[in-house]
């Protein structure tokens, strides 16, 4: 199943980075800095993308990391502000768990993964960072999560139920 491709010029988007890092190239006697910028671009209505870009100035490495992320946006099924249901997703030694909360509750997340999540439009959600401390990689796992999500509707429509049935048990007992 092929997932659409969102064109980034169809909508507004907010954008934030998430972790710059400064590194040295050793070369020749002397040192270069260089940055490596991580970010995140999305509208707070379900679509969402990271980025990541090297310059030698933050400002270039920024500006890479933006236009990278608008090249990898994805669409992130919502149910009433929060996600549809609970999932681990992993990404390299990075294991995140995402999972929906009640309405009040929140985002309780680490840093790059309550960027994505308040920039994807989600504003009740409990996660944990299982192993790794990898900040690249953790948006990359949470990513992942949000790609892997099913909506209520799709699953409701591949198992030929309505979104009432898939929710509500059916209960056969006699009144007795």
């Amino acid at each position: 199943m092929q997932k659409e491709r969102i064109n980034p010029d169809d909508y507004e988007f907010e954008e934030r980075p998430i972790h710059v890092n400064r590194v040295m190239r050793v070369g020749k006697g002397r040192r270069t800095p260089s940055f490596n910028t991580l970010s995140v671009v999305g509208n707070r209505d379900g679509i969402v993308g990271i980025g990541f870009g090297s310059a030698s100035e933050i400002s270039g490495a920024l500006r890479k990391s933006f236009a990278d992320a608008r090249k990898n946006l994805i669409r992130v099924p919502l149910t009433g502000g929060t996600l549809p249901h609970e999932i681990i997703c992993e990404f390299k030694s990075a294991k995140v768990l995402l999972k929906p909360a009640r309405p009040g509750t929140g985002i309780i997340a680490g840093h790059a993964t309550r960027a994505i999540l308040e920039h994807a439009g989600v504003r009740d959600a409990l996660t944990k960072c299982l192993s790794s401390r990898n900040v690249k990689n953790i948006a990359e796992a949470t990513m992942i999560g949000l790609k892997s999500l099913k909506d209520v509707n799709e699953v409701a429509r591949i198992r030929g139920k309505t979104v009432d049935e898939l929710f509500h048990k059916h209960t056969n007992n006699s009144d007795s």
